[in-house]
């Protein structure tokens, strides 16, 4: 099974290269709008060469981590708060639904309104767009704890933080990891959504602004891969914590 997992999105990826190959080779896209692989490989390593790549995608992720950080800091609380709380869950469920029918990218420019430009307004988009499956996963995995356990936890005198901290937690932690994974993996997207819109010095938004206002497709496709290993990257490293935190739970 294992094995499996490392075999199939290497073919796939194999698969997806061989076809860009053959596109490119007979020409069925134009190379200003498809450039061949190895003019974009070529840029890659340029970029990588000489260092401006690597810059900006510590940057980018440096941005994604904090927002992440911070997301799940508020979004595990607030979880369990619109559980066991009628009232808060009435009062804010209306706004979390409603934040994500709003595109995050519509919150740019109120955010360089409200606290300026710099690393703080794409920091908070990043949280806005990380911490809904936090919340929402969260709030699930404490809904489906089962009622027997909790009822025998109550026998034994267990109550309010103690039932949570000991009880529901742990139960609920398969499904609050989960939400933890897809959230981060979403903060490269709001970390360069901020930068392509709010600006900066350096980002790998920035690198496709630029690379875009260039006409510079290798360059646009060379800083794509990055950011699909950044978060290829980051889903894996997640997943590899998430199986260890639960095997020591268990």
């Amino acid at each position: 099974m294992r094995h499996s997992r490392i075999v199939a999105p290497v073919i796939v990826a194999a698969v997806l290269i061989l076809l860009w190959i053959g596109v490119s080779y007979f020409e069925l896209v134009s190379a200003f709008a498809l450039p061949d692989p190895g003019s974009v490989l070529m840029r890659l390593i340029r970029g990588l060469n000489e260092g401006f790549l690597i810059t900006s995608a510590w940057q980018t992720l440096h941005i994604a981590v904090i927002g992440s950080l911070i997301a799940a800091f508020i979004g595990i609380p607030v979880g369990f708060g619109i559980t066991h709380y009628q009232p808060f869950s009435a009062a804010l469920e209306p706004y979390l639904a409603a934040s994500q029918a709003i595109p995050a990218v519509a919150f740019a420019p109120l955010l360089v309104l409200w606290v300026g430009y710099g690393m703080a307004p794409i920091v908070i988009l990043c949280v806005l767009m990380v911490i809904f499956p936090i919340i929402i996963n969260t709030a699930v995995g404490v809904r489906d704890v089962d009622p027997d356990i909790l009822d025998a936890a109550r026998l034994d005198g267990a109550s309010g933080m103690r039932l949570m901290k000991s009880i529901e937690f742990p139960l609920a932690l398969p499904a609050i990891l989960a939400g933890i994974r897809t959230g981060f993996t979403l903060s490269i997207t709001g970390a360069v959504v901020g930068e392509l819109v709010i600006g900066g010095q350096r980002g790998l938004g920035i690198e496709l602004t630029t690379a875009q206002h260039l006409n510079d497709a290798p360059g646009m496709f060379a800083t794509i891969a990055i950011l699909a290993v950044l978060a290829i990257g980051m889903y894996l490293a997640l997943r590899a914590l998430e199986t260890r935190v639960l095997a020591i739970v268990s």
